[in-house]
């Protein structure tokens, strides 16, 4: 496939491109980076879309001793594309403009003049690091790469993220961390063991980095507005629709790939994919995970066609903690028109009073930004040591719970999802493998396993 292809290739999809793959063994260090001064760490992508790319520029612009070494892509016209908008400064910089970091152990504000000099300087990806097909992410964490940033559809979290902690990388890691409550076990087990290996994991909710945040759930936990009485979750807004039609050219596979955010086995669905950062929100200020779910949702704009997938474009969801708060969520998608409403909030109440989670603090640099610059402050010994796997991952089997409940009119217990068989990944991705379309799901017969 050349770049910039809209087909798939059977050579681009299984990774056949012809380079030398690298040793499959390799010195990995991450234990010896912490502590050991500014060497440059080298910094390795999967999963080379739109945010995949803008993880890139929020690293290196946060960081000014890290370097992009790697790069894997199922789609090779997909991993071009990025590497060139990297490669010749085509980013989004104005929201870093202003940001304090440190230099020389001195606080510096970035100014855009130094953003687009010294990032594509550091966009160091060799022919022979640059990895194509669905095994693409072996091939990079098999390198001596120190950070992986694993930025793929949800639906591949759990097999990617397993692998970089069995490499010892320390890893960036978008939210949500999988898609089905299987994929999710997966996901605790490696995140247990990257605990143990002290390996920094950061997550892509990245309000855990912004002040306000921070700050104001610090002083909810400390009784600011007194006993919490009642969450509030919303996100209401536009949809993501990543595809127009189908090429006729492409698979199954390729399509579903392309137009991912519609199909639930690699997106999750929008309260997976999208609104755990509300819900992660309110488990934070909780301070632990609801124990059961009742909701509903449905259909009520997304037309019956392919490109809109087998997904929800609403769903509303009453989950219950330990101690019988209860956390109210809202999520929905329509079209975008003049005058609709949206919502993109958390709501808390106090017996002594009601916080926007946001509201207690001001200033702070972009939390995109910062997510990273706290990342590498992690690995180095400059900051504290920083693990969210397990945490974001509770959030992550918080947002299934509430699907699964939705699609299937029951209450749904916390216990059942730890339990529960569901596996949503297909098991056979070759290129042209057929992949049904499972039907859009119907309270009283959707059936939770």
């Amino acid at each position: 496939m050349t770049s910039g292809s809209g087909s798939l290739s059977r050579r681009s999809f299984l990774g056949k491109s012809g380079a030398a793959a690298p040793a499959a063994f390799t010195i990995v260090k991450p234990h010896l980076v912490r502590g050991q001064g500014k060497a440059r760490l080298k910094a390795g992508l999967v999963g080379c879309g739109g945010r995949g790319t803008q993880a890139v520029v929020d690293l290196l612009a946060g960081n000014e001793n890290v370097e992009l070494v790697a790069m894997a892509d199922v789609f090779e016209d997909k991993l071009e594309r990025s590497l060139r908008s990297l490669r010749e400064g085509e980013m989004r910089l104005s929201r870093y403009v202003g940001a304090e970091v440190m230099r020389d152990g001195r606080p510096h504000r970035l100014t855009e003049e130094e953003l687009r000099a010294s990032i594509p300087a550091r966009i160091n990806v060799a022919p022979d690091m640059r990895f194509v097909g669905l095994e693409g992410y072996r091939k990079l964490l098999a390198t001596d790469i120190d950070i992986v940033l694993l930025c793929t559809p949800p639906g591949y979290r759990p097999a990617h993220f397993e692998a970089a902690v069995d490499a010892k990388k320390h890893v960036f890691c978008e939210k949500p961390f999988g898609t089905d409550p299987v994929g999710v076990r997966r996901f605790m087990a490696a995140a247990r063991k990257s605990e143990e290996l002290r390996l920094t994991v950061v997550s892509g909710a990245q309000r855990r980095f912004q002040k306000p945040y921070v700050e104001t759930i610090e002083k909810i936990k400390s009784g600011a507005i007194g006993d919490i009485v009642a969450c509030y979750a919303y996100w209401i807004g536009t949809p993501v629709i990543q595809v127009k039609a189908r090429d006729p050219k492409w698979s199954d596979v390729e399509f579903q790939h392309r137009a991912w955010y519609s199909f639930v086995w690699i997106c999750g669905d929008q309260i997976v994919e999208q609104h755990l950062h509300n819900i992660d929100v309110c488990n934070w200020v909780m301070g632990m995970h609801p124990v059961k779910v009742r909701a509903s949702g449905g259909c009520a704009w997304r037309p019956r066609e392919e490109i809109y997938g087998n997904i929800y474009d609403h769903i509303s969801a009453e989950f219950v903690y330990p101690n019988g708060v209860i956390l109210s969520s809202h999520c929905r998608q329509y079209p975008q028109q003049p005058g609709m409403y949206t919502n993109v909030s958390e709501l808390v109440v106090g017996t002594k009073g009601r916080s926007n989670c946001r509201d207690m603090a001001k200033g702070g640099n972009d939390p995109y930004l910062q997510e990273h610059i706290a990342m590498v402050d992690s690995i180095r010994g400059d900051g504290p040591y920083i693990n969210h796997a397990m945490e974001v991952a509770e959030s992550t089997m918080t947002c299934i719970m509430g699907r699964e409940a939705a699609y299937s009119g029951r209450e749904i217990t916390w216990n059942e999802i730890m339990m529960s068989k569901q596996d949503l990944m297909p098991k056979d991705l070759s290129p042209n493998a057929r992949i049904p379309v499972t039907p859009l799901p119907v309270p009283g017969q959707y059936q939770f396993v």
